[in-house]
């Protein structure tokens, strides 16, 4: 692709272009903005080239023969690349006059590519830093046969219909607005109804599995983060500092501290331990604007964060009892496969050594003990402990970071937390910090996804739509409408003066599990004719047999309608 653009747009200068688990993408510094019309002409070339049947020959020349070459040809990125690398020797690789800084290895020869497409074009800052320049990428994607491209594009198109962004507007869900501020999201009524019930459910759950719920400010003084060691390891992520009658007061990030102060304002036994702690916390953090997507990557979210405060002996039992209750949150909402990773300490980190390997090891035979397979992610612990992190599979098989698990030695210790021990001397409690969900936003946006938008009844904003098919009809609409409202049923009703095809097909189109048609064999029988959301007519129900399954099936969180 970089040989095609160069030989199309000679003054293009190259930066980098790596392969993807999904294909590949190169990026460009170009006078003019690349079109569809470019992206076909560029395709076509490749195609030249890959007939030509040109073999890929690697060199490894001296560094400084290799900076001289590209400085030569203009390739400014090439250079600034070089000469950071401390190596003496570098590879390159050369095809039919065309030469390209690449470590390798390579298929023998352009010849052997076989089915390839070009995908899209988007903007890049080089190296991804926001004060240098935007580039142009384009990416692509390439298969050794044309079945498996044909599959992957259907694929793509898939992801396309069930983008929740493209969702969220069509189901009236939620909106963000440059007007408000980018990243932060506004819930409209549907999906506020949505995340009220998915609110519900994970708040009885948690008064079921022994946490008690807290609530916290949104803001708290700077020394608070410079304590907890936000400040020093997290500061890029945090927004500026603000003054408050001459005191500095950051707004949280994290909702940690709070807990770890409702913690300390009693003396603790070791009787009471484990203390579990759980906040729907809303949290800021400063994410740069090219990273920002929808629900997924935001700067305003809500954590549905816990803190759990254990004796070092509770330590794998407690990390045991997130486990299942992940795993078991995740089930309710339809996510039955995921991978799961243990992340090591990273380079930067606080706590002793032994501490690192006492909680790693703590995390490691809890995994091992419910079973579960996992990788080991080197390295990407946070600061101040391991963790486990949970990415479930998404109905088109795709992994999203949801849940985490850490252990944290360090900020016991900081705030210098204590319980008695039976021994009647003061000891330090371990602290497990944990997400289920991760996000309320990211996780809704991820339901979106998974679901295309055809929530199961339980999460459904409206789960009946009464629809009438003449005037007459509405006074017996009006009062089944009533009495299923009374009964907790979601219901809308639809008693406009339009034909019922457009009603059924409106309904349809925002994705509601139940119609109920209202006509006038309904009216003398004194029963319901119902339609689900897939066209399949269900019934004729009386209307306590329609209440008392929709209650069944909403009360099981059935994931079928």
């Amino acid at each position: 692709m970089a040989h095609a653009v160069k030989e199309l747009f000679p003054d293009a200068r190259l930066a980098i272009g790596p392969a993807t688990d999904e294909g590949f993408y190169y990026d460009f510094d170009i006078d003019r903005a690349f079109t569809p019309d470019d992206i076909t002409l560029i395709e076509k070339k490749m195609s030249e080239i890959i007939k030509k049947n040109s073999p890929f020959v690697r060199k490894i020349v001296p560094k400084d023969e290799a900076i001289e070459l590209f400085r030569s040809k203009g390739e400014s990125y090439k250079v600034e690349l070089l000469e950071e690398i401390t190596d003496e020797e570098v590879t390159l690789y050369e095809e039919n006059n065309f030469t390209d800084l690449c470590k390798g290895p390579h298929i023998k020869s352009t010849g052997q590519i076989s089915s390839f497409k070009l995908l899209s074009i988007a903007g890049a800052y080089w190296r991804g830093n926001e004060k240098n320049k935007m580039l142009q990428r384009i990416y692509g994607t390439a298969f050794t046969k044309k079945e498996d491209l044909k599959k992957y594009l259907e694929y793509l198109e898939e992801v396309k219909k069930r983008d929740h962004r493209k969702l969220g507007r069509e189901l009236d869900l939620f909106s963000s607005s440059e007007d408000v501020g980018a990243g932060l999201i506004i819930w409209h009524p549907n999906g506020a109804l949505i995340r009220r019930t998915i609110e519900e459910f994970w708040l009885n759950e948690h008064y079921r599995a022994g946490y008690k719920i807290l609530y916290s400010p949104h803001i708290a003084k700077l020394d608070l983060w410079q304590k907890s060691g936000h400040l020093d390891f997290y500061r890029e992520n945090m927004y500026s500092p603000m003054e408050i009658e001459g005191i500095d007061y950051e707004i949280k990030p994290m909702n940690c501290p709070f807990h770890i102060h409702v913690y300390k304002t009693s003396l603790r036994s070791y009787k009471e331990l484990p203390i579990r702690y759980a906040e729907l916390g809303t949290v800021y953090r400063y994410e740069r604007s090219g990273v920002l997507h929808g629900l997924l990557r935001v700067r305003g979210f809500t954590q549905d964060d816990a803190h759990i405060f254990c004796r070092e002996d509770q330590i794998e039992e407690e990390i045991l009892n997130v486990l299942e209750f992940t795993l078991f949150i995740l089930k309710v909402f339809g996510f039955e496969k995921y991978d799961v990773y243990l992340s090591t300490r990273p380079e930067k980190y606080v706590g002793s050594l032994e501490n690192w390997e006492r909680s790693t090891n703590a995390l490691k035979n809890a995994l091992e003990s419910r079973r579960l397979s996992y990788e080991i992610d080197s390295g990407e612990g946070v600061f101040y402990g391991p963790k486990i992190d949970i990415k479930v599979k998404d109905s088109l098989n795709r992994p999203w970071q949801c849940s985490t698990i850490q252990v944290d030695f360090n900020n016991p210790e900081r705030f210098d937390m204590t319980y008695r021990g039976s021994d009647g001397k003061e000891h330090r409690p371990i602290m497990i910090h944990r997400a289920l969900m991760g996000s309320l936003e990211r996780f809704f946006g991820i339901l979106i996804e998974h679901y295309a938008g055809a929530f199961p009844l339980w999460l459904a904003p409206v789960q009946v739509e009464i629809l009438t098919i003449a005037e007459r009809h509405n006074d017996y609409a009006v009062s089944l409408s009533e009495k299923l409202k009374l009964e907790g049923i979601r219901t809308e009703l639809n008693i406009e003066n339009e034909k019922i095809g457009y009603k059924i097909r409106n309904a349809t189109i925002r994705k509601v599990p139940y119609l109920v048609i209202i006509g006038d064999k309904e009216i003398s029988e004194r029963n319901v004719t119902v339609r689900k959301r897939t066209g399949e007519n269900i019934g004729p129900f009386t209307v306590e047999q329609f209440v008392r399954m929709v209650k069944d099936i909403q009360k099981a969180r059935s994931l079928e309608i």
